[in-house]
């Protein structure tokens, strides 16, 4: 794992996970479970409104996460019920704690390269629907990461299972001197959560 990135690993673990929240991510760890016990390949699909915060970052930390606890064969995607562009302060944010992160295309819906670590294959950011060619079409969970997804879209094409785990969106923030502080914070959430997940799993 990058060595920033490693450091801030550190601080991720030292985040407290409260109980209501713990029963909320409950279903995702069960999810994981079976498909480790029965040997399967785990995918997690990220689902927000526009893809272009919330689903990025679970999806982002969801793959960091598994590769620490070494739950192999673990893929983690994101999309949104409709596309617009992955928001400039996601990457800045990831960049922060020690991500590797570049544009691959400068467009409206611009494609980043998401490395975290120099052995493992990074995370491509970009907004797209959840059933983009991009994403799994059968074999995953659908997580909903903001409550407006969870109650528009009612049925997921192709998912197992449809486990709401909603964050408040740090768009609240934008244009504000407290962007990069809200940012950080939802990042961190995130993050202290998906690590918390896979850390409940047993190999």
């Amino acid at each position: 794992m990058n060595p920033k990135l490693s450091a801030y690993v550190e601080n991720i673990l030292q985040q407290k996970i409260t109980y209501d929240r713990k029963v909320i991510l409950q279903p995702l760890i069960d999810y994981i479970q079976q498909k480790v016990k029965n040997l399967k390949p785990i995918h997690l699909n990220f689902i927000c409104t526009h893809n272009s915060r919330r689903s990025h970052l679970a999806q982002v930390w969801a793959q960091v996460a598994s590769h620490y606890y070494a739950i192999s064969d673990t893929q983690c995607y994101s999309g949104g019920t409709e596309t617009t562009a992955l928001f400039p302060k996601i990457a800045e944010t990831l960049s922060d704690v020690g991500f590797n992160v570049w544009k691959l295309s400068e467009t409206e819906n611009s494609v980043y390269v998401i490395k975290f670590d120099g052995n493992a294959l990074p995370v491509i950011g970009f907004s797209k629907k959840y059933d983009d060619e991009f994403n799994p079409i059968s074999d995953f969970a659908a997580i909903m990461t903001c409550s407006q997804a969870d109650g528009g879209c009612p049925f997921i094409p192709g998912a197992e299972k449809r486990i709401p785990i909603t964050f408040k969106d740090p768009k609240i923030s934008d244009h504000t001197t407290e962007q990069t502080k809200v940012y950080s914070e939802r990042s961190l959430q995130i993050a202290s959560e998906m690590f918390y997940v896979f850390s409940q799993i047993k190999k």
